[in-house]
């Protein structure tokens, strides 16, 4: 992936002196978020996260502390406020100068003109590159990732044993030589559609949502219409017509169906793994129905920089050399278990098969793209997988789609 150099740069040694120097100087530190008070006569860097992430972000800030005589102000809030309060807190001078965020968030954050860019160095070989390319808007790095998360194939292994199907085909020959009472199922949330869902058998035809550029940034080029989105539509036709997709099958039904082992391959994520105790399960990457690789859509959290932080030099110090740390990642995997973005943690942590197989999907995906247009999608794409699954023309009804999204987008 490659990255137009940011404005800011890793600290070296000559930094990381400057910044103890600063730190004597007692110079004020930037917004708050609260008005807590802290002792200290050092500059002040306030980190927002939620209650699962604090205690790791705070091991991580002591050692910050005590290296720079800076003070790290941990204000924890709701996770689903985050997002909201920061584009709101920001302009005003009274948001952090980090915060934990989603990395879909990163449109709406860079329009608001309220999040900085960064620059990993080094470091950023340490992370998966999918992570990486998640939190890049024009070519910019805008966070350092944390987590993954993804879906996959869940297999029932008294049903189809460990081995992961090769083709969509050659799954469903495995399913219905299980004798279940379907051979697959899959969340399509009833008659609404879920596009996200289905997207890694979508992008397995080659039609990804929007085209992406040389620097792994979304463009707003809708990239599913064309042969490989009437493809992957007449598929939806075809498989909808055979059973093996229904629009009758919401979330809650798909995983009773396959924890009663009715249905021996599902696609889910790793939050639906606990809904299915009791049962010995497998998890691999999603096989292709299209010829090409199953690329679902991946979602990454990680840190923000403010683009009002007084004190950009230290928050930058902080995120790089103290969260970025493999001590650090480790210590918020085991706060709030997710799949690692740090490569060697992820690796050490998929000697766990179920994790190892959500991780291998990740690896094949791609960002759940974070532009503002990816808003105007949802609606469109998902009625007509429905519409298609539940016997519509499949390539007039794609392609209407197609035209309507593009009209969207243009007006």
């Amino acid at each position: 992936m490659r990255m137009t150099a940011p404005r800011r740069t890793l600290l070296g040694s000559a930094a990381i002196l400057a910044v103890s120097a600063l730190a004597l100087t007692g110079c004020s530190g930037g917004g708050s978020g609260d008005d807590s008070a802290q002792g200290g006569d050092g500059p002040e860097i306030v980190v927002w996260t939620d209650a699962e992430r604090e205690q790791a972000i705070g091991d991580a800030a002591k050692a910050f502390e005590e290296e720079t005589g800076a003070t790290v102000r941990l204000v924890q809030k709701n996770f689903e406020d985050l997002r909201n309060d920061f584009i709101a807190q920001v302009p005003t001078g009274e948001g952090p100068d980090i915060t934990v965020g989603a990395h879909d968030w990163l449109g709406a954050l860079v329009a608001a003109g309220v999040v900085d860019t960064i620059d990993l160095g080094d470091t950023a070989s340490n992370f998966e590159p999918v992570a990486l390319e998640a939190m890049t808007y024009d070519g910019q790095l805008y966070a350092l990732p944390y987590s993954l998360e993804t879906v996959a194939l869940v297999q029932n292994t008294a049903l189809v044993g460990t081995d992961a199907p090769a083709t969509w085909d050659d799954m469903i020959q495995r399913g219905l030589a299980s004798g279940a009472e379907r051979p697959f199922v899959i969340n399509t949330a009833g008659e609404t559609g879920d596009g996200y869902t289905m997207y890694g058998l979508q992008t397995s035809f080659g039609a990804p949502v929007f085209v992406q550029d040389a620097s792994g940034s979304y463009t707003s080029e809708v990239g599913m219409g064309g042969a490989p989105g009437e493809s992957f539509a007449q598929w939806l036709s075809t498989n909808g017509q055979a059973g093996y997709l229904s629009t009758t099958i919401d979330y809650d039904i798909n995983n009773e169906l396959f924890a009663s082992g009715k249905a021996p391959y599902t696609v889910q994520g790793p939050w639906a793994i606990s809904s299915f105790e009791g049962i010995d399960v497998a998890v691999n990457p999603l096989p292709s129905a299209g010829g090409e690789t199953a690329a679902p859509f991946v979602g990454v959290q990680g840190f923000y920089l403010s683009a009002q932080s007084k004190n950009a030099l230290l928050a930058t110090e902080f995120l790089v050399n103290y969260l970025g740390t493999e001590d650090a990642q480790r210590a918020l995997y085991e706060a709030d278990p997710r799949i690692p973005a740090y490569t060697s943690l992820g690796q050490e942590v998929a000697s766990d098969p179920i994790i190892a197989g959500f991780l291998a999907s990740a690896q094949n995906g791609v960002p759940m793209p974070s532009i503002p247009e990816m808003g105007s999608v949802w609606d469109l794409w998902n009625a007509a997988e429905a519409q298609i699954i539940s016997g519509a023309e499949p390539v007039s009804t794609w392609n209407q789609m197609i035209t309507d999204l593009q009209s969207t987008l243009a007006g």
